[in-house]
């Protein structure tokens, strides 16, 4: 019995360090599931595959037939509950969607915990760092690869003021910015005249610059542009 309890402290202990080490990373970059909740995730798992591996010895003397052992039923109900967790922490803020790396680390934590509380040490570890080299290591990675941001365009001019649809397509493209997909709107009684557009760029520096020179326009009554991303 003193070696199962060992055993039983030495894998939950070993889930709170490999989910905290996540968890500090996600708490680093002010995500809002960070060391707490992964160290939580990591210990739960880990502590209801412990369950099913030392359940022979809770039941020990009930009959045989009336016991069934599958650990991997145990694995496919912690993973429905992280699904459900995953999903609170991914929300829609006007075009972007944000929180899917969190609801991805969350799962490889729950994933790590299952493996520790099943007595697979070297996966785990393995896992663990592989997990930490992604979310590190990969946002350096995206960070040096060029690639191509969105965002959403509004312009909104008084109707006699309206800036015709190639000097506004120009002003873009000076900003080495692309246009696409504009649709157009007449608003408030006829008043307001507005354009709408996908725009795209390499640069989100050109953004800002566009979005001064719109500024600095005095027929322009309001614009918003929105960068898009995950």
């Amino acid at each position: 019995m003193e070696n199962e309890y060992l055993v039983i402290t030495t894998r939950l202990l070993l889930a709170a360090i490999a989910g905290g080490l996540i968890g500090l990373e996600r708490s680093h970059h002010g995500r809002p599931a960070g060391f707490r909740t992964h160290t939580l995730v990591c210990i739960s798992s880990a502590l209801l595959m412990v369950l099913g591996v030392f359940q022979w010895d809770l039941v020990r003397h009930a009959p045989l037939e009336t016991i069934r052992v599958d650990p991997t039923r145990m694995a496919q109900g912690i993973m429905t509950g992280i699904g459900f967790l995953g999903a609170g922490v991914i929300f829609k803020e006007r075009l972007s969607v944000r929180g899917l790396t969190t609801a991805a680390s969350i799962w490889i934590t729950a994933s790590i915990g299952v493996v520790i509380g099943m007595g697979f040490y070297y996966a785990a570890i393995l896992a663990t760092l592989l997990t930490l080299g992604v979310l590190s290591l990969f946002r350096w990675v995206e960070g040096t690869i060029p690639s191509v941001h969105y965002g959403q365009l509004i312009v909104r001019f008084p109707r006699h003021e309206i800036m015709s649809e190639g000097d506004l397509c120009a002003l873009i493209s000076e900003h080495h910015i692309n246009s696409t997909k504009l649709s157009y709107q007449l608003d408030c009684e006829g008043k307001i005249f507005q354009y709408q557009m996908t725009i795209d760029a390499i640069d989100t520096e050109n953004f800002r610059k566009l979005s001064e020179a719109l500024t600095s326009i005095d027929h322009v009554l309001e614009f918003t542009l929105v960068p898009t991303g995950d």
